[in-house]
């Protein structure tokens, strides 16, 4: 008989400005997952729906990772929007109970995709690079609004490269990471960055000047209120690092560490790329392997699922003839001692 003893759930945002907890029968769970933000650390927190505003969704990643199993990933609407998929591709298969989480092109009652949409000929892979020579960086309400441009290292020796950059295909290298900071930030169990000089960024089209060209400069840009940099605001959420959100939509843009300054990360969903979400023709994705800060999914319900998560993507990889990129390659001889 189904335990009806309750378990509590907590809900918090990154800097521990808004906590919220819930007790709910064990018998409920896996729940069911299908804005409202933090104004100072931008963690989305609850989603309300007018239609039903007594009974707000919660973002999943500012639940706390309890040892229980909480949720059940039942589905993926908009899918369609991604054009090549995002990142629906491996997370199809992520719940303990191995049930499927459907994807739906766009709402959940409307037309459910295959397993293997889109075609893989649909999509740029490996090697191709796009036609794009800089991509947009901007949110949602375009409040932030930046261009990054590709930086050529073609034809140059591999210790000419910068870490970040495949060797193989000039590509700009993108990759998982489940640093319990980068959830609590984006509201997301599992975050994607990818990395590049600041010289490689710019204002949009038609605004004069130099965008910042380190993280020094990059802050005080937005201390001082620079017109140009949008609504960008950043939360501080150690001595060394900076985060950077649209103070309007909550959209996470950079990660800046002092370790770094002349490169930040850039969150790849802020990038408008015509081939897709994953924006392959610009990015070479790391997919398997080791995954960073993967320790900190430890001892809790999200430790399962990123193994399930990472085992999906790398059959996927094997699927399109995908080889590994330099980030995955570096990091398993790390691994081994190699």
């Amino acid at each position: 008989m189904p335990s009806t003893d309750p378990i509590t759930l907590t809900a918090e945002c990154l800097c521990k400005a808004h906590i919220f907890t819930t007790q709910v029968p064990r018998s409920q769970l896996p729940l069911k997952a299908s804005v409202l933000f933090c104004g100072t650390c931008s963690t989305p927190m609850f989603f309300n729906n007018p239609q039903n505003p007594e009974d707000p969704g919660v973002f999943t990643g500012c639940l706390r990772n309890i040892g229980t199993d909480i949720l059940r990933f039942e589905s993926h609407i908009f899918v369609g929007d991604t054009v090549d998929g995002g990142a629906s591709v491996w997370l199809q298969h992520p719940n303990a109970d191995g049930s499927v989480a459907k994807r739906y092109a766009k709402r959940s009652d409307g037309e459910e995709l295959p397993p293997d949409w889109p075609d893989p000929s649909s999509m740029a892979g490996f090697d191709a690079r796009s036609e794009q020579e800089s991509l947009p960086i901007h949110c949602r309400c375009k409040g932030v609004d930046f261009r990054l441009h590709r930086s050529d290292y073609l034809g140059k020796r591999k210790e000419e490269i910068p870490w970040f950059i495949d060797d193989k295909n000039g590509k700009m290298i993108a990759s998982f990471d489940a640093c319990d900071s980068c959830r609590l930030q984006a509201g997301i169990d599992l975050f994607y960055w990818t990395f590049a000089e600041m010289k490689n960024i710019s204002f949009r089209d038609g605004v004069e000047g130099k965008f910042p060209g380190n993280i020094k400069e990059l802050a005080a840009a937005v201390d001082a209120g620079d017109e140009r940099m949008g609504t960008l605001g950043y939360y501080q959420s150690s001595p060394d690092v900076h985060r950077y959100f649209c103070k309007t939509c909550s959209a996470v843009i950079f990660f800046a560490s002092d370790r770094r300054e002349e490169v930040v990360d850039i969150a790849v969903g802020v990038l408008d790329s015509a081939d897709g979400a994953r924006a392959e023709g610009f990015l070479s994705w790391t997919l398997g392997g080791p995954v960073s800060w993967a320790k900190d999914f430890k001892g809790g319900w999200r430790e399962g699922m990123l193994e399930r998560v990472v085992d999906e993507a790398e059959k996927w990889r094997v699927g399109r003839g995908y080889p590994k990129n330099r980030r995955r390659i570096e990091s398993e001889e790390m691994a081994g001692g190699g």
